[in-house]
């Protein structure tokens, strides 16, 4: 949806020029985030339309009487108002279009309703109306479109589910015929009655006696299945979690398979799960034209069934997120050729190929389930030796990141100095070693967030992705870049932390200006809080607290 802004139009000027007659397309959001589209369909709206599905006839002639009321209300007339008696479907507002439909500061308000321009292929413009929630709530028949309501609610839980089972296919079908083919088979079966069911009430837009009797028995079958595939899946996420980095990958690696398979039959039992519930919702919607507790049983359904799909749902994203990162991370880490045994090297290449094999059938339902985080850009602060090649380090990090998280700088200093000589030592033998066997200097990766520090070595982060600890950045309590005695054009910065001191030496060949630039990122997040203020203020007069202490207790 466009907004008429960029036209170069103002909202009020929009308003005035656009005349009901050119309006016909009404969205109105009955529930929050799901509206119902009535007059005519852009072409950009039809591919993610959704059909009524379940809901009744009765209930969809409902919906056009409340819209038609919201018609009225307004006074519209026209064109737009035989467009709110036309009712085509359902539509899901994403979170940006539903940003956009209600900014009222953007849209020209009018009649209760907001003014917007959708373009289409080649340019035409559709003139649309957007009614909120609020709308409906103001309608005069809304206490009775509850039911109604919670029938649209069921159908697009069901519309959800239904795509994510199809995006598991093309893996499943590699795995079904190798892994727990019995419980699949009994699975499958109950999966097809449900969905022959669903298909037969949407021809009828009904939920008759003999259509529900087929499959009121499966209740209890349904939930074993649901509670079987939520347990295992649960295993497998209590598991990841449960491990070191290592621990994981190998975890997953080696259940590929079996994992694979769970996820996949725990939304097939979710959708059939959710299937029955919506034909008993429906049949009891049918009955509540009779009976009004059956039509606030319908509402009871709806909210338990939403209860129970949001929870199992959050499960598979969190299993399938922590799956495709590992996945995604074994394909990124270092090149084979690198490693300097033979047998190392084929096992990481053996990782990789079957990482990607996987990936690629398992992928878009990651995707669907949870956006990926957005390729790294080299950022502005970047503080390493010229020769270096930061590409390598912003793939694997990438997958490390959390939704909405920026980096700000990237240091790859040469070692993490704590001021123990004896420590400096080690680590220097190690350095030498580990340039020796692998033909590239250790160093240490310090990644900085808006928020959080990473630190990891290097060889480790880009052999097994290993991240040695995050420091939360609002620990930062001091930073300084002082320069290092005895280490000639070396240059050092020092952070501390709550808990720790920290020193970074650079090579010589790292630009004087990046390691300022570092510091100085470092240094925007200077803060000591007051309650830690006020302990070292405490520590200062211990003596002396401790006798007005004293004192006030006599």
């Amino acid at each position: 949806m466009q907004d008429p802004s960029d036209s170069g139009e103002t909202p009020g000027s929009a308003e005035n020029d656009v005349t009901d007659t050119a309006l016909s397309t009404v969205l109105v959001e009955v529930l929050p985030g799901v509206a119902v589209v009535a007059g005519e369909v852009p072409p950009e709206l039809k591919p993610d339309l959704v059909d009524f599905g379940i809901v009744p006839a009765a209930d969809r002639r409902q919906i056009s009487a409340i819209l038609a009321s919201i018609g009225s209300a307004t006074g519209v007339a026209g064109n737009l108002g035989n467009a709110f008696a036309g009712v085509q479907g359902l539509y899901r507002l994403g979170d940006a279009t539903q940003a956009l439909l209600k900014s009222g500061a953007t849209l020209a308000a009018k009649d209760g309703g907001f003014l917007g321009a959708m373009t289409g292929p080649g340019g035409t413009v559709h003139q649309a109306r957007f009614y909120p929630v609020t709308a409906v709530g103001k309608a005069p028949i809304a206490a009775s479109v509850g039911p109604a309501l919670a029938m649209i609610a069921l159908q697009m839980m069901l519309n959800e589910v239904s795509g994510l089972v199809r995006t598991t296919l093309a893996v499943t079908n590699q795995v079904l015929t190798a892994v727990r083919k019995d419980q699949w088979a009994e699975l499958a079966g109950l999966v097809a009655a449900v969905d022959r069911a669903v298909e037969q009430a949407r021809e009828i837009e009904s939920v008759p006696t003999s259509l529900w009797d087929d499959v009121a028995g499966s209740g209890a079958l349904l939930r074993k299945q649901l509670e079987l595939y939520q347990g295992n899946v649960r295993d497998h996420v209590g598991r990841i979690s449960r491990a070191d980095a290592r621990g994981q990958r190998e975890y997953l690696q080696s259940n590929t398979e079996v994992i694979t398979f769970d996820v996949h039959a725990l939304l097939s039992s979710l959708n059939a799960w959710t299937g029955y519930h919506a034909l008993r919702a429906g049949r009891a919607r049918g009955a509540g034209r009779e009976d009004a507790a059956e039509a606030q049983y319908a509402e009871v359904i709806a909210r338990d069934t939403r209860a129970e799909f949001d929870s199992t749902l959050a499960e598979v994203t969190s299993l399938v997120g922590a799956l495709v990162r590992e996945l995604r991370i074994t394909i990124e880490l270092r090149e084979p050729d690198a490693w300097p045994l033979s047998g190392k090297r084929k096992d990481v290449k053996a990782a990789r190929d079957s990482s990607a094999r996987l990936l690629e059938a398992i992928e878009p339902l990651a995707d669907a389930l949870h956006p990926p985080v957005p390729p790294l850009g080299v950022p502005d602060v970047l503080c390493g030796p010229r020769s270096l090649d930061s590409a390598p380090y912003l793939r694997v990090l990438r997958w490390h990141f959390e939704d909405g998280e920026s980096l700000r700088a990237l240091g790859f200093p040469e070692q993490l100095d704590n001021g123990n000589p004896i420590t400096a030592i080690v680590d220097g033998a190690m350095e030498m070693f580990a340039a020796a066997m692998d033909k590239s200097t250790g160093r240490a990766l310090v990644a900085i967030t808006d928020r959080r520090i990473v630190l990891a070595s290097t060889n480790t982060f880009l052999e097994q992705a290993g991240i040695d600890r995050d420091i939360p950045i609002d620990q930062v309590r001091y930073v300084r870049a002082p320069a290092a005695p005895d280490s000639g054009p070396r240059r050092v910065i020092d952070l501390i932390t709550r808990d720790e001191n920290i020193r970074w030496v650079f090579h010589p060949d790292v630009d004087t200006s990046q390691v300022d630039a570092l510091a100085a990122v470092l240094a925007e997040s200077m803060t000591i809080p007051d309650v830690e203020r006020d302990e070292l203020r405490r520590r200062r007069h211990p003596s002396a607290e401790a006798a007005g202490l004293e004192a006030a207790t006599r």
